[in-house]
């Protein structure tokens, strides 16, 4: 489980986006589209999940891109090669369901355009006219732009300040897609209040969406229902039920009042770490 290739793709504004290609053979031989890895980066460290980006099944290689937002992110971003993962367990959830819709656009918002980055080349291949739609708070924080464009038939690059692509939130790219032709599917993956406005905005046009979700996992097992969300008025796991969900049956107000839940730890614990290191 050694770091093979460490790249920083963004460092702006305080938010660092690392990508890192690990060697795990078992899992570079696998893995699908929208599937994710649940790793540890010590002993006495949490589990968190990440995308698998890319595999390479004959190097036993796989792609994981981070942003680092808290301790663990932290640790794992200053990792640097020939370093070694306390562990790493996938892949985990269900694959993206891969099929020929006609007219698919997929919407990324930050480092959620990682995820869509897989899915993407996976519906290309099914022989999909696929529109990627992807959006960050300025264009230094944006990533695989350029992948991307290689990837799909179009790219359309939305930025909050206007420094890059068209000035706006990302709905506004996506309204402008739907009003111009008939869309058969929708996938959207980033912050969940992002996920939520696009589900409003699609129900409106009657696309079928699928949001890819990123609730606090514990254990990636579907044992600690720390994952739990509400889709269609039924409990589910996002772990083992999805990471994909219908877009417009997820309870987003929940999810967001659920991913707030430790705020407070893990504020102590980021603040303990930069008083140790000060």
């Amino acid at each position: 489980m050694k770091i093979i290739t460490k790249e920083i793709l963004a460092d702006c504004q305080g938010t660092r986006v690392v990508k890192l290609t690990v060697h795990a053979p078992d899992i570079a031989a696998k893995a699908r589209a929208g599937q994710f890895a649940m790793l540890m980066v010590k002993e006495e460290g949490e589990r968190i999940p990440l995308t698998v980006v890319e595999t390479d099944p004959q190097k036993g290689t796989i792609t994981l891109i981070l942003q680092e937002i808290g301790l663990t992110t932290k640790f794992l971003g200053r990792m640097e090669p020939q370093d070694s993962l306390y562990s790493i367990v996938g892949p985990l959830g269900h694959p993206t369901h891969i099929a020929k819709y006609g007219r698919v656009i997929l919407i990324g918002g930050g480092v959620g355009i990682a995820e869509i980055y897989p899915v993407a080349r996976a519906l290309k291949i099914a022989g999909n006219q696929v529109t990627a739609i992807i959006g960050a708070r300025t264009k230094e924080l944006l990533i695989l732009e350029q992948q991307l464009k290689e990837t799909c038939d179009e790219c359309i690059v939305m930025t909050d300040d206007g420094s890059y692509g068209r000035k706006g939130v990302i709905t506004v790219g996506i309204e402008d897609v739907l009003r111009r032709e008939p869309v058969h599917l929708a996938v959207v993956i980033g912050p969940a209040v992002m996920m939520k406005f696009t589900a409003l905005l699609t129900r409106r046009y009657d696309v079928p969406t699928i949001a890819s979700l990123n609730t606090i996992m514990v254990d990636g097992t579907g044992m600690c229902g720390a994952c739990r969300v509400s889709v269609g008025g039924k409990t589910k796991f996002v772990c083992v039920d999805g990471p994909e969900f219908d877009a417009h049956q997820i309870d987003y107000d929940e999810m967001i009042q659920r991913l707030n839940t430790y705020k407070a730890e893990e504020k102590i614990s980021f603040d303990g770490y930069l008083q140790s290191t000060s």
